[in-house]
């Protein structure tokens, strides 16, 4: 059965077109998916987040169980509200999810999930779980994204007085509480923003006020070309179980000191490490016309690899994406596009932040 998140009504009354993402009938976009990608590079945008998944950890065993399930380690984060972005593990290297987990005190920690993978989060969660340590999954929670140059002034508009002082007082990558709100400054975009978790009762009224304020609300398709001007990975496209992050340019996220902290799938990421990575994670940008999408063949001097997200640029105006290609210096190479060889630029990603381009073309 599909599911509804509990704005489900204010989109449909918004115009969106409805698909299917991950069992959840969620906006596509609300008639134009250019325009919304335009509106949050440029001015304020807003997503309905609802189908990800928050789980709050608590207990006395809670820090050195993360500092196990993660492969970044937690322990950096010393100041409350502060957010670090991680993958969690197979033992065999392969990521079961990327997510973000927040700081709240020593013994309290909120983590979110992907949408598609939180049935398998969390039965790898409590397959884990060491005594002193208990989860909450938070399905009482909605949560709303709103991103773009201007999306701080107008969503804090949108907010009681209290909430907005605390909203107004965030660095980037931190979060705090207001009552059973937790406002944070951290996105999907590459623009600055919030990402607001709020009680499911009170979510339909914010997003009215935020409708009121001026942020314009946007779909699924353009979240997807914002996070990959953004250079940032998705999912199931980019890694899955099947890929490490070390083949996926998700290396910095590993955090391999201290030497004795012995994560989920640090001997096998070790032994790929002292092996040598056969493949490279990278941007590619289409000189030829056409669009790239995933799964289509990439031709290098090295030999043959795979786009793994591909898609328009409404920023660059070109087609740019993520590509798994053999290990080497290749500066160009081909993307076979309907039985024909179009040539491609070998970049470094991100493509677009900040309301702009980051390549010269």
């Amino acid at each position: 059965m599909t599911k509804l998140t509990v704005l489900n009504q204010a989109h449909r009354d918004a115009g969106g077109k409805m698909v299917d993402f991950a069992g959840w009938d969620m906006p596509l976009h609300y008639g134009s998916q250019k325009d919304e990608h335009h509106i949050v590079r440029q001015d304020a945008g807003m997503f309905d987040v609802s189908h990800m998944t928050v789980i709050d950890f608590r207990g006395e065993a809670v820090q050195p169980f993360l500092r196990r399930l993660l492969a970044n380690d937690i322990a950096k984060l010393k100041t409350t509200g502060k957010a670090l972005y991680s993958c969690m593990l197979q033992e065999d290297g392969g990521v079961i999810d990327d997510l973000i987990i927040y700081y709240i005190d020593e013994q309290h920690y909120r983590m979110v999930v992907n949408a598609g993978t939180t049935e398998k989060d969390v039965a790898w969660i409590e397959s884990q779980l060491d005594d002193g340590v208990e989860i909450a999954v938070r399905k009482d929670l909605a949560m709303v994204a709103i991103q773009g140059p201007n999306a701080r002034d107008k969503a804090m508009q949108a907010m009681p007085e209290q909430a907005r002082t605390i909203a107004s007082e965030l660095k980037i990558f931190v979060g705090a509480f207001y009552g059973e709100w937790f406002i944070a400054r951290t996105g999907y975009t590459g623009e600055d923003g919030f990402e607001i978790m709020v009680p499911e009762g009170e979510a339909a009224a914010f997003w009215d006020a935020l409708l009121e304020a001026g942020v314009k609300p946007c779909g699924l398709g353009a979240r997807d070309t914002l996070r990959l001007e953004a250079g940032m990975n998705l999912y199931g496209l980019d890694m899955d179980e099947t890929t490490s992050p070390l083949e996926s340019g998700l290396g910095w996220t590993i955090a391999w000191e201290p030497a004795e902290r012995n994560f989920i799938g640090r001997d096998a990421l070790e032994r790929q490490k002292a092996d040598g990575v056969k493949m490279r994670f990278t941007g590619v940008l289409l000189e030829d016309r056409g669009v790239m999408r995933c799964h289509q063949k990439v031709i290098t001097a090295e030999g043959e690899g795979e786009l793994t997200s591909g898609g328009f640029s409404p920023t660059l105006n070109r087609s740019i994406g993520f590509a798994r290609i053999p290990k080497g210096d290749s500066k160009t190479c081909e993307i076979e596009i309907r039985n024909k060889r179009l040539q491609a630029l070998i970049v470094k990603p991100p493509f677009a932040r900040n309301g702009q381009s980051c390549i010269d073309i």
